[in-house]
């Protein structure tokens, strides 16, 4: 693991961050005060806070030099893509939390919350959002390592 690929994580978990505190404290304003179920609470927070973490991530924690794979519309695409399934997982396992071990559902959702951001978000993001066209050096130097000892353990 390279210092680059620690410092991308990082502020990506920053990003995330940033979009989860939107994002979770939207969801209890509109369902303590406007008493909306959390479950239609965890759509209308999760959008907005997926709006704000597409900027930070697009605009400083994948910046690259190199290009993105696709175009920014096509980013958005994807993005919503994964910002979709995000929200149903988070929806979807709050509710078993909160339904089948009665954990209250704020809890409930700091921990799916965890489970889908290292889980599902940032390898997506990485991977598939924001793709770069060229690898750098380190990037590639760390996958040629890998591509090795793959090849070691097969022989």
């Amino acid at each position: 693991m390279t210092w680059a690929s620690v410092k991308l994580f990082l502020k990506a978990q920053v990003s995330a961050f940033s979009g989860g505190v939107t994002d979770y404290g939207l969801m209890i304003l509109l369902t303590e005060w406007l008493h909306i179920h959390f479950t239609i609470s965890i759509l209308i927070s999760g959008t907005l806070g997926g709006i704000v973490n597409f900027c930070i991530n697009r605009f400083w924690a994948f910046k690259t030099d190199d290009g993105y794979h696709s175009s920014t519309s096509g980013q958005l695409v994807r993005f919503f893509t994964v910002v979709l399934g995000s929200i149903s997982l988070k929806s979807g396992g709050t509710y078993l939390l909160h339904q089948g071990l009665n954990v209250d559902y704020k809890i409930g959702r700091l921990l799916i919350d965890s489970v889908v951001s290292y889980g599902f978000n940032y390898p997506l993001m990485k991977y598939w959002v924001f793709k770069i066209n060229k690898l750098s050096d380190a990037e590639t130097d760390e996958e040629d390592y890998f591509e090795r000892l793959g090849e070691e353990q097969r022989a």
